[in-house]
């Protein structure tokens, strides 16, 4: 028998209304978006729901996702459905260690809202990021270590898509080589900051800090880092993991590959959009992929857990 993994989107997935049929339908739902205003002193169903021009600044996005996430996670754990192993895209990272029973919903929930505020306050001025198409990572990794200038690997999405990091200038140059070199396309993103670079390490020490702070629990089960690409399985080293994240590359392509070579044949994409499940079938085509964002959703991957006999 395979194996099911949960995973969880990161930042840029959010839109208005999200979360809001579970928020209605699911009492457990319900108390974990009013649990993340409580702990945040925020109003967060109206941050989710309600048309405002907050949601997609940093500081508002991460608690907005993390709690829309976790709200979800918790309609499927009392269908009674768990994972063998979770992961998530950088934010989603936490909605994995909740989900991992590693970190409780209420610390993540502070915790996410400082990590918002400090990358919000930390993004330099003259950042940028864009996606590479359809050219070799490693074609990649040599432009940019001769490419003048902070520019860096941000994400390593899935085959043919890379996101590069770092100063507007050194990006752009970067930009042009690597479509001479054969990218198909070069695609500048609309963020707010260079995300994923060094440029973003001063956010990471601070979090560090508050980190220090966090109450951290045994494994129910184990969750793969972004950093690393790999498992983790105890708790000593996940406050580093944590705060180099902000400002190193995330290997979901790697994170993907090193579930499914530890027999993991489906993936649940559990948050706002498909981008997670677009990720991974372009990694592997013949695992199966179920993403929940509606609460309609929720029958068919239930469906597809109980016939895998989860």
């Amino acid at each position: 028998m395979g194996k099911i993994a949960f995973v969880f989107p990161g930042q840029g997935a959010q839109y208005i209304g999200m979360g809001k049929d579970f928020y209605e339908r699911e009492a457990v739902s319900k108390e974990i978006f009013d649990m993340a205003g409580e702990v945040t002193g925020m109003d967060i169903p109206a941050l989710c729901f309600e048309e405002n021009d907050k949601l997609n600044i940093t500081e508002y996005t991460q608690i907005a996702m993390v709690a829309t996430e976790v709200a979800i996670l918790k309609a499927l754990e009392e269908k009674g459905f768990r994972p063998d192993v979770t992961a998530g895209l950088s934010l989603g990272e936490y909605s994995a260690m909740v989900s991992a029973g590693v970190m409780s919903s209420e610390e993540a929930f502070k915790v996410v809202r400082k990590r918002g505020i400090y990358m919000q306050e930390a993004v330099p001025t003259g950042g940028a990021m864009a996606a590479v198409l359809a050219l070799d990572s490693k074609v990649i990794e040599e432009v940019l270590e001769n490419t003048e200038g902070i520019v860096s690997i941000a994400n390593y999405n899935c085959p043919g898509q890379i996101v590069i990091t770092g100063q507007e200038d050194a990006v752009a140059r970067a930009g042009e080589v690597l479509k001479e070199k054969g990218a198909k396309r070069v695609l500048p993103l609309k963020v707010s900051g260079p995300f994923h670079s060094p440029m973003l390490k001063e956010a990471g020490e601070r979090l560090s800090k508050e980190l220090l702070n966090v109450q951290l629990m045994d494994f129910t089960i184990p969750y793969v880092a972004n950093l690393t690409a790999d498992y983790v399985t105890g708790t000593e080293h996940i406050r580093e993991l944590l705060e180099k994240q902000i400002s190193s590359p995330v290997k979901w392509q790697q994170s993907v590959e090193r579930m499914i070579e530890d027999g993991v044949d489906i993936f649940v994409e559990i948050g706002p959009g498909k981008t997670l499940s677009s990720f991974v079938k372009k990694i592997n085509r013949d695992v199966t992929v179920v993403n929940i964002d509606k609460y309609e959703d929720l029958d068919k991957a239930v469906e597809v857990l109980t016939n895998a006999g989860k």
